[in-house]
């Protein structure tokens, strides 16, 4: 029996014959934008070799009632490609959570290194890969959220322009190329001023929006380095939220790797 196509048929394949590589270049196109503005912002921030803050961290559940921790945070520029920042977050109060401190080695592809002093159990855990994906002290935040976001660790695609507080933004989509992400993809949008971001969605790995993390109050230091005066997490599947609270930014420090090992978590101060 001889098969025929109809003309409905025909124009199908012909539409589909031209648009394939359309569609093609297009993302390519997408793709290739969104890497460069990735590159943009980080080359904005080079150079600022090591830095010191302090800040709350202000935990609200879905009720509305919160609670009030105070930290510091030291972090030291990195400039191998193949590896990231390394930073240190040190808890001063309340008393149940004073002495705290959280010890990260950023990466691009290769696991993370974490490690978690806990002083009521006096000794140094290390994060396992497979747990970045967990809650930081109870927080909105994650293990990973705390860690330097290299531009190596994702793949990206330009999505569109839009306004956010009334800042023209580039909003790009980025996927964790890293194993053991609890997410699928984020959506960033940086402004296109200065090239700071001023929002990230984050989706699980159901590709459900899960949380959104929205920067405000940014003031430059150094005349070169924009630094946020909060980051709020929210959470939308459990109602929860996580506000942090800047106040004190110091850069351009000359801080050493010695200040970031493990054996020092002990004696964090």
């Amino acid at each position: 029996m001889k098969l025929t196509m109809t003309p409905v048929a025909y124009a199908a394949l012909a539409i589909a014959v031209i648009t394939s590589p359309l569609m093609a270049q297009a993302q390519s196109d997408a793709q290739s934008k969104g890497l460069e503005i990735a590159k943009e912002a980080e080359a904005r921030d080079l150079g600022w070799q090591g830095s010191k803050s302090k800040l709350q961290m202000v935990l609200q559940n879905r009720h509305g009632s919160k609670t009030t921790r105070e930290l510091r945070r030291q972090s030291l520029e990195v400039t191998d490609e193949k590896l990231g920042d390394k930073s240190l977050v040190i808890f001063d109060s309340p008393r149940d959570i004073k002495g705290t401190a959280l010890l990260s080695h950023t990466k691009v592809l290769d696991p993370d290194d974490q490690w978690l002093f806990l002083p009521a159990l006096k000794r140094v855990k290390r994060i396992s890969s497979a747990n970045k994906s967990g809650p930081f002290v109870g927080s909105e935040f994650a293990f990973e959220d705390l860690l330097a976001q290299e531009v190596g660790k994702y793949e990206y695609a330009f999505l569109k322009e839009e306004k956010v507080d009334g800042q023209d933004c580039f909003v790009v989509r980025r996927i964790p190329r890293y194993k053991n992400s609890g997410y699928k993809k984020q959506i960033v949008w940086w402004d296109k001023a200065e090239y700071r971001v001023q929002k990230i969605e984050f989706y699980d790995r159901k590709d459900s929006l899960l949380k959104t993390l929205t920067y405000g109050g940014y003031k430059k230091y150094a005349e070169k380095y924009w630094r946020p005066d909060s980051m709020n997490m929210v959470n939308h599947q459990n109602g929860k939220q996580t506000l942090l609270q800047f106040q004190e930014w110091e850069l351009g420090l000359k801080l050493t790797d010695s200040a970031f090992t493990p054996a020092k978590l002990k004696r964090a101060r």
